[in-house]
């Protein structure tokens, strides 16, 4: 039975994987065309590829819930091809138990998306993103076409590139007095943050001060500066949702509701991060079940076919109805279950009724 367990696991583990080359690969190059649009100054050609293989983890992530889908599919399908899965049904081995075999290798992907959603896409995307940025723009010359605007009291300030782990670059700051009037205005090409103090020190700073009749310019070398703002605020800002940690979710949610915002957008996110392993369960038993099913006499092309019309629509169902729950102020919860369950109750519908 082992040996068994260890073939089937194998096959589904194999198409799983070839599926996810596939379509990672197929992303990966539409990202590096559309990036050939955005080469100027230092990011060149090279860059747009680092840039397209930094964020290649945030890609794996999003495409592991089909990928399972047709993996399990493609490898199911091919053994059933070669009459595997009718010996080992004529030799007592019950439906449930080969279901059981091919889930086991998905849980193996489960643990890869919650690795890499929870750690390594958070800061590849944004050292990606901040890479990017910098190259494009710099540090020595505000851009303030692009880059990241934050409000903080009567402050505003603008960065060129935003890395993890706080550091910015190209740090231009506007203080306002009473009247909205003009007060400060400085630039920096570099801040860093010390987590110690909870403080930045701006390097290369250039400041002018406005008055009623004059202004006057300082130079400094450093210049340390307090703010609220912290490495995990300026992620929250430089990132969608959708690439968040569940940590840095829920703490923004709670901030949020202290300040009495709203929060569907980020909930919305939290709980996708949430179910994204059910989901990816849900879509393997739909397959499985399918195969079992409906698509029992199907060719293998057709199949795939079959698989890749589940994923479509069930990622089509999933972005209306989030949009939908946040627009109509519904729970947010439920637009992210719906889909699950409906996927857990027609496997298990299909499944029961060819067991």
């Amino acid at each position: 039975m082992r040996r068994l367990s260890r073939h089937i696991g194998g096959t589904v583990f194999n198409g799983i994987f070839m599926a996810l080359v596939v379509f990672v690969g197929l992303d990966m190059v539409a990202e590096i065309i559309d990036e050939i649009g955005a080469l100027q100054r230092n990011y060149r050609f090279a860059d747009a590829l680092v840039y397209v293989f930094t964020r290649a983890p945030s890609t794996i992530y999003e495409y592991l819930p089909n990928s399972a889908l047709i993996g399990c599919i493609y490898g199911l399908g091919l053994l059933a091809g070669n009459s595997e899965v009718t010996v080992m049904r004529a030799s007592g081995i019950s439906l449930l138990r080969i279901v059981y075999f091919v889930i086991k290798p998905v849980f193996l992907f489960v643990f890869l998306g919650v690795i890499i959603g929870e750690y390594f896409s958070p800061y590849l995307d944004q050292r990606a993103d901040g890479t990017r940025e910098y190259l494009r723009k710099g540090s020595e010359v505000q851009d303030s076409a692009e880059g990241l605007w934050i409000r903080e009291n009567n402050e505003f300030m603008h960065f060129n590139a935003v890395f993890p782990g706080g550091v910015l670059y190209g740090v231009t700051r506007y203080q306002f007095g009473e009247g909205k009037k003009l007060e400060e205005a400085s630039f920096s090409t570099r801040a860093t943050y010390n987590s110690l103090d909870g403080e930045w020190t701006e390097e290369n700073v250039s400041i002018t001060r406005f008055t009623d009749n004059s202004t006057s310019t300082e130079k400094r070398i450093t210049r340390q500066w307090t703010s609220d703002l912290s490495p995990e605020v300026l992620s929250v800002n430089i990132l969608p949702p959708s690439s968040l940690p569940i940590k840095t979710l829920a703490n923004h949610i709670a901030f949020l509701q202290q300040q009495g915002a709203d929060i569907a957008v980020y909930e919305l996110a939290y709980w996708r991060k949430i179910f994204q392993p059910m989901v990816i369960l849900g879509l393997v038993l739909v397959g499985v079940s399918f195969v079992f099913g409906p698509l029992r006499e199907a060719t293998m092309g057709f199949r795939v076919f079959i698989g890749v019309v589940i994923g479509v629509s069930f990622k089509t169902l999933q972005d209306l109805l989030g949009p939908f729950s946040i627009v109509y102020e519904l729970p947010v919860l439920y637009a992210v279950i719906v889909p699950i369950l409906l996927c857990l109750a027609v496997g298990v519908f299909l499944l029961r009724r060819n067991g």
